[in-house]
Parts: structure tokens; sequence; C-alpha cells
């Protein structure tokens, strides 16, 4: 019950930011408009895109965002294992209908750190075509929505270690430990749920 209230708290720190996006986006595009300039918010979305295939679309961040996605599901996976006591696997690595919940967490574990290196690097690649956290005030909202985001990504890959390394120093895997898991991935599904809304609102809101 603790952790929803804490998660509680978190969605509306999220739902400020996103108050201050869309006020930021709402004023400075109608002063654009009247003076007749290019909205920022127009010129930063369209160094979000890449030019796969002939089309403009964000398909690295798609693809970074899928990744994610696909974490939540090996999570739930391991949340079904522990609920039935299953803390390793049972047989060889490559039977996966047989993994437990450390193999299922591990992946999602790899999933998340790949989704970090995937937004470390789109975060090297805008700075190099000189999109930067002062540039202005789009900019600025997009690092600090997704900084954040990324900062709650990386407190869930700490909270997957330390899961991890409670199945590994106790003797037997105990409720205490299931409960452990299924606390886990209630914020993991959270903070992927926050991203498909950054993701819908920074990539594909035009």
């Amino acid at each position: 019950m603790g952790v929803i209230i804490w998660l509680a708290s978190e969605l509306m720190f999220f739902a400020a930011l996103f108050g201050a996006y869309f006020s930021l986006r709402e004023t400075t595009t109608a002063a654009a408009v009247a003076a007749g300039t290019t909205p920022m918010w127009e010129w930063g979305s369209n160094h979000l895109l890449n030019d796969w295939f002939g089309i403009s679309f964000p398909w690295f961040a798609t693809i970074n965002t899928t990744i994610l996605l696909l974490s939540s599901v090996t999570c739930q996976l391991g949340v079904h294992a522990a609920e039935r006591g299953q803390v390793g696997r049972s047989g060889s690595l490559a039977r996966i209908g047989g993994w437990g919940l450390r193999e299922w967490y591990t992946l999602t574990f790899v999933m998340g750190a790949v989704f970090i290196g995937g937004q470390a690097f789109e975060y090297a690649t805008l700075v190099s075509e000189g999109f930067t956290l002062s540039v202005n005030a789009y900019t600025s909202a997009f690092f600090l929505a997704t900084g954040f985001h990324g900062l709650h990504v990386i407190g869930g890959l700490v909270a997957f270690l330390l899961m991890l390394g409670r199945t590994y120093l106790s003797r037997r895997f105990t409720h205490e430990q299931a409960v452990h898991a299924i606390v886990t991935s209630y914020y993991w599904h959270f903070v992927d749920a926050i991203w498909v809304v950054l993701f819908g609102v920074l990539y594909l809101l035009r």
C-alpha cells in the first residue's frame, strides 16, 4: 500500500511536468504565430524524426519504446513465476517455458538497460545537432521530462538488482520475497506507462 501511495505522488509529479510542457507550448506558439516565425515546438520536434525507408518518423525512439514495453511483459512473467514459488529455472536456459523469477527479471533488467543506453545515444545525437538543454523552452522541457523519466528507469534497474540479490542471499524463496517481486513490478509498470504518455506527447504529437 505504501508503494501505491508513493506511485500516486510520482504521478502528480509527472502531471506537473506535463502541465508545464503544454503551458509553455501554448504561450510560445501563440507568440511565434503573432511574430510570423516558426514555433520552437515545430523546430524541436523535427529533430526527433529519423528519415528511414524514405519516411520521416521517430523510428529510433519507437524501437526503444517497444523494448521498454516488452520489458513489462517479461516483468509480469517473472511475477507469475514468483506467485507459483518458482525462483529459478527448471531445465536448461534454452527452455524458456521453464524460466523462473530470476531469469525473467534478469531479462527485464537487460531490456531496461538497453532502453537507457538508447536514450543516452539519442541525447548524444541531439546534442551534436545543437539540440541542448539551454537552447530554448522546448529543449529544456524535453530534457527535463525525459531525464527525470530516465532517472526513474535507473531506479527500477537498481530495484531489480536488489530483488535478484535477495533471492541469491536467502536459502529459500519466501512469501516476503514474492511480495517484494510483485511490488517491484508495480513500479516498473508505472515507469513504462509514464513513458507511453511521454512518447505520445513528445514524439508523436505535432
